[in-house]
């Protein structure tokens, strides 16, 4: 008897390209399996009528999730004013049950645009197994994916309501979550075939589709000659994919899938080696400054001032390059000993972040060096080394203080987009150039010119009437205004109020749109899962020219937010109550995971009293990735490039664009990965 396949290890292809609609699946239809964690895919398809854009993430090992957008080709959208065509959008998600093993399937549940209009809505229970070449799967679906109706609904046994499918809209304003009518209505069958051919790059595709096509949406029917479909995936590389196919018996498909895997993004490096260990000298050096350049240069580490007490040697500073303080602490070490006469025992690091005071590390001389010099002596060092809050200043002889920092810039492309609107894409891209004077530790004075390169913008329309005031969907207004703007000039302080409190204070052109004036309190324990802060904010309505003039709005926003890191698969979840621009009172809910390449992934939902003058959409949602450009470059740094995906732009659920937010100046708080980088780094 053959002995089962189970999947991957064999065929680490077979059964992970992305469906039509987006999501891992055949291609009309979806399968039990999952991408790899930390899956990113973007996909296209094309099957006349419908034009297909997916953009799926795999958060966990056991969650899909993603969103889609069906432009329909022979259908008007409803809102817009100009020929164009209708663009539907909604949310996907899947649920692994149970994993494959030798003899059972893998087994998923799952749900289709269930955010939004439910033009395409269906829910499923499918279960895929392998066997050697071939990947089976086998599902039973309900609503868009049941429309063939080859039973009657089993659910319907459980309770009359499955029976008929209602709460769906015909294509209005859409937005809530539709989750009245799940695995009601019309059931079929749905599965399919996948076999990896001899040639590793091509994967051919047999699917039964649920579908009967009699029953779309818009009363826009298509002929089905066949519920078999045929299909075929080409991998051009590991992260492009070809796809084509025959469906509905008499339909061409063809699709491209473009994929990444968030979780192992890296990229070698070039970055300075570690100095070389030299014996110690007879006596300290006299090149302070000289010191405190390389501790930049090699150890990543902008020194504020350098102490000694007895024989405790204590560097305070902040993080500039590594994002591992591990690392930045081992190669100072080295730098230490080298400069420092044998008196000096103990190596202590304060870490600050603008001024602010986060943590400590203390390190015994002897055990590192010998660590570094023979990998038998790392489980010593690293028994011997800790780490805690720092609850008083530093005492001792003051060997050297740094001056300011002064003046830093850059020059960076910034790209600004929004999409699934009445007004389909809109994208701005912009050169920025920002600056930032340190007048001090704590404070300082940061500036934004933005200069837009290229823009659709021209083509937002506000659409809907709203008693709301116009806190955001002025954009058009002013970007139309003039191709330079002051996109921010503030002053900023931070300040350590207490052992565990922090707080920032900053006034000026805050961001595009707002001027004023806020402060934020936080209080975030050591190494604690837990923190709470509160920001208030008085603002006035920015000119659309971008200069300094006013226009007259003006309200107070502010919001207390919760955080908690989660010990279930890393997750960091945030809940903001308070009053938004607009004076709408609302919460916001926010959850992400930061992956172990430094890559976060997050969503948001923003629900506000504003109700029916919120308009399209129902309430305000997005994804957003924050990415370490550590991961893309040859050089170590820890700057972020943060991208974002918001379905329309309106006036309820705004938040003020605030610059800097303390839970994330004081990430160095939390211990994170310090003592999984400690024992990668000495071994």
């Amino acid at each position: 008897m053959a002995t089962p396949a189970l999947a991957n290890p064999g065929q680490p292809r077979l059964g992970t390209g992305q469906s039509d609609f987006g999501g891992v699946g055949l291609m009309q239809t979806p399968t039990a399996r999952m991408a790899p964690l930390g899956g990113f895919a973007f996909s296209l398809s094309r099957t006349a009528p419908y034009r297909r854009y997916g953009l799926f993430f795999q958060p966990t090992e056991w969650l899909e999730t993603g969103f889609r957008y069906v432009e329909v080709e022979n259908r008007r959208y409803l809102a817009a004013s100009d020929d164009r065509n209708n663009l539907d959008k909604g949310i996907d998600l899947k649920v692994r049950l149970r994993e494959e093993d030798r003899y059972w399937p893998q087994i998923a549940v799952g749900a289709r645009d269930i955010g939004g209009t439910g033009l395409f809505s269906g829910e499923y229970l499918v279960a895929s197994k392998r066997w050697h070449s071939f990947d089976f799967s086998l599902g039973i679906g309900w609503g868009y994916l049941g429309n063939h109706e080859d039973f009657t609904n089993p659910m319907a046994q459980l309770d009359e309501r499955f029976e008929r499918r209602t709460g769906f809209s015909s294509g209005g304003d859409g937005g809530d979550f539709n989750l009245g009518s799940l695995f009601s209505g019309r059931s079929a069958l749905f599965g399919g075939i996948e076999y990896q051919t001899p040639w590793d790059p091509l994967v051919l595709q047999l699917e039964l589709d649920g579908n009967d096509y009699q029953h779309e949406p818009q009363r826009n029917d298509q002929t089905q000659t066949s519920r078999v479909n045929l299909g075929a995936r080409l991998r051009l590389t590991d992260g492009i994919e070809l796809k084509a196919g025959w469906q509905r018996g008499d339909t061409a498909m063809i699709g491209i899938t473009l994929a990444t895997n968030l979780a192992s993004i890296s990229q070698a490096k070039r970055d300075p080696a570690p100095v070389e260990l030299t014996p110690p000298p007879t006596e300290h050096t006299r090149d302070w400054n000289g010191l405190s350049r390389e501790l930049d240069a090699n150890a990543g580490i902008g020194v504020y001032r350098i102490h000694q007490n007895g024989t405790s040697v204590t560097v305070e500073g902040e993080p500039t390059r590594y994002r591992s303080l591990a690392e930045s602490e081992l190669r100072a070490a080295r730098l230490l000993h080298n400069h420092l006469d044998s008196d000096v025992e103990t190596f202590r690091f304060r870490w600050h972040e603008r001024g602010m005071a986060l943590r400590e590390s203390v390190h015994d001389r002897d055990t590192l060096i010998a660590a570094a010099s023979s990998s038998e002596n790392s489980v010593a060092y690293r028994h011997g080394l800790y780490s805690h809050a720092m609850l008083h200043p530093t005492q001792g002889e003051v060997l050297h203080e740094a001056a300011p920092r002064g003046l830093n810039y850059s020059l960076e492309p910034q790209l600004e987009q929004n999409f699934g609107g009445p007004d389909g894409y809109l994208y701005r891209i912009s050169a920025n150039l920002a600056g930032e004077y340190r007048l001090g530790a704590q404070h300082w004075i940061s500036g934004s010119l933005t200069y837009t390169l290229a823009d659709n913008l021209g083509k937002y329309r506000y659409i809907g009437s709203s008693d709301l005031p116009r806190v955001r969907t002025h954009i058009g207004d002013y970007l139309a205004e003039t191709d330079i703007g002051i996109s921010n000039l503030q002053y900023t302080r931070t300040a350590r109020l207490g052992n565990d409190w922090y707080a920032l204070g900053y006034g000026g052109l805050l961001e595009t749109m707002f001027a004023g004036a806020g402060a934020e309190l936080l209080y975030r324990p050591f190494n604690s899962d837990m923190a709470l802060g509160l920001d208030l904010n008085w603002v006035k309505q920015r000119e659309f020219d971008q200069r300094f003039e006013m226009r007259d709005y003006s309200t107070w926003t502010g919001h207390l937010t919760g955080y908690w890191q989660t010990d279930y698969e890393d997750m960091l979840a945030k809940v903001s109550v308070g009053r938004y621009l607009a004076g709408d009172l609302g919460v916001t809910f926010d959850v992400s995971r930061e992956f172990d390449s430094g890559v976060r992934l997050g969503g948001w939902a923003t629900f506000t009293d504003a109700g029916s003058d919120f308009g399209e959409g129902s309430f305000d949602k997005g994804i957003y990735l924050s990415l370490p450009l550590d991961a893309f470059f040859v050089h170590s740094t820890r700057q972020r490039a943060n991208l974002s995906w918001s379905p329309l732009t309106r006036d309820g659920g705004a938040r003020l664009a605030r610059r800097e937010s303390l839970y994330e100046l004081t990430e160095e708080r939390s211990m994170g990965r310090y003592w999984q980088d400690q024992a990668e780094l000495v071994r």
